[in-house]
């Protein structure tokens, strides 16, 4: 029973994870060539604030029917992208990795909306830039590739065109003011004062935990006839994807941060952030590796004749075979089980024995028709009390039947030739022959017969 609740638990436990949020906190879209100095990349960092005010009060009476966006964007020669990419640089180098950030452009968009029981923002900020100096060696037929710049992020403020678009209250700071005044000092402060910016579950996640696969289109000779992108003609692909919840990857929850404040009514303030996710993929056949620390790739052109792997990358097919080969095993031993029990039961007839039944006849004449009807009975009782069905068992003894009575005759034959004429139909011979053998107590209706018994009488 407990190894039944325990595999109920691991079920649910999948199905709860399997079907969560598909909105992620931080979204990584990188493709690595290890043949270029440069390659492109992409991160979306989204958050959610959610001001509650569910006895009203004045602080619903500031935001009410209040709505509002400020967005924007700006490439590198922007001092603000030049500060951001700074400080990206520098969490790069504090992590290990020796790849750098080269040129960037920020989108920005933040929205407010005012509802009877709560006040949403919004914020999207979208980074699209180039990395550089991701590879460590190339000696021709292997290339080593630096993964550890993953987390990209930074917990500084950073203003783009007058606009500060990393820490969430400054965006509120600057655009309601008086609204800011219900937090500032309180431990809302704290809440929204998280930093937007922050990828840092993205390389904490080890890649070995990612899925991974590889897509061998580009080497088809055919391919371009499918519109293939020249920059991969002659190689594969590898993806590495993490986001999934589960057991193996982890359980990823979305992060959600509240305070409540006390002033003339309480308010609620709750950040929530879903979990992150990433798509990194690599010109060539990809085998993980590490070097000091740092996750790295090592990249051929084409992947080894002999491997063999699933998505999860650590999981050969060759133990897929044989998890096959072992169930298969498992059923023709139950198959080969099975039988010999079959062997085993007794076979033929397994009932009372017929030689020990007889017939009876349970049915009756009914005018000139007589049905065959009977059943089988026991010629002994000795093991009645074994096969008899106690479910037709009545429940009180029926009661015993009394016997048909028995017919009399309501007159006497004797001396009385007329009652034997009358069971031939023939009693009114009496009177045709003149005569009758009678006696007083023949009660035949012949007028000779009448006179007969009265002259004994």
């Amino acid at each position: 029973m407990s190894r039944i609740v325990l595999l109920s638990v691991l079920l649910a436990t999948l199905i709860v994870v399997g079907t969560s949020a598909p909105a992620w906190a931080a979204q990584l879209d990188a493709r690595i060539n290890p043949n270029t100095e440069t390659s492109p990349f992409k991160i979306t960092y989204l958050k959610t604030v959610f001001i509650e005010y569910p006895n009203g009060g004045d602080l619903f009476d500031e935001l009410q029917g209040k709505e509002w966006t400020v967005g924007g964007n700006a490439d590198s020669s922007d001092p603000g992208v030049q500060e951001l990419i700074e400080q990206l640089n520098r969490g790069i180098a504090n992590d290990g990795s020796q790849a750098q950030v080269d040129d960037l452009n920020v989108t920005y968009d933040f929205h407010l909306k005012a509802r009877n029981i709560n006040t949403s923002i919004d914020y999207r900020v979208i980074l699209e830039g180039t990395l550089t100096d991701y590879v460590i060696t190339d000696d021709g037929q292997r290339t080593l590739v630096d993964l550890g710049w993953r987390a990209l992020s930074t917990d500084k403020e950073i203003i783009i065109n007058d606009v500060e678009i990393n820490i969430p209250i400054n965006i509120l700071r600057d655009n309601e003011p008086e609204a800011y005044t219900y937090f500032a000092g309180t431990e809302a402060e704290e809440v929204l004062g998280k930093h937007l910016m922050d990828a840092d579950f993205i390389l904490e996640q080890p890649l070995t935990n990612w899925h991974f696969l590889f897509d061998p289109t580009g080497i088809n000779v055919d391919a371009g006839t499918f519109g293939l992108d020249d920059e991969i003609a002659g190689f594969v692909i590898s993806t590495w994807t993490m986001g999934e919840s589960s057991i193996r990857e982890g359980r990823q929850v979305e992060k959600v941060f509240e305070a409540e404040i006390m002033a003339d009514q309480l308010y609620i303030v709750r950040s929530v952030q879903s979990t992150d996710s990433a798509n990194l993929s690599t010109i060539g056949f990809g085998a993980l590796d590490s070097l000091d620390g740092i996750e790295i790739v090592g990249v051929t052109p084409t992947p080894p004749d002999d491997y063999m792997t699933t998505s999860t990358g650590d999981f050969p097919v060759l133990i897929v075979y044989g998890m096959a080969g072992i169930a298969a095993i498992a059923g023709i031993a139950f198959f080969f089980v099975s039988s010999r029990s079959l062997k085993n039961e007794k076979q033929g007839q397994q009932g009372i024995d017929p030689n020990r039944l007889q017939g009876y006849e349970t049915s009756d004449a009914s005018g000139g028709y007589k049905t065959n009807r009977g059943e089988a009975q026991l010629k002994d009782d000795a093991d009645y009390q074994q096969t008899r069905s106690h479910y037709d068992e009545p429940s009180s003894p029926p009661p015993q039947q009394s016997p048909p009575p028995q017919v009399t005759s309501s007159q006497d034959d004797a001396a009385c030739g007329c009652a034997a004429s009358v069971e031939m139909g023939s009693e009114c011979d009496c009177e045709m022959q003149g005569a009758c053998l009678c006696d007083g107590t023949c009660r035949c209706s012949a007028d000779i017969c009448k006179d007969q018994v009265n002259s004994m009488s």
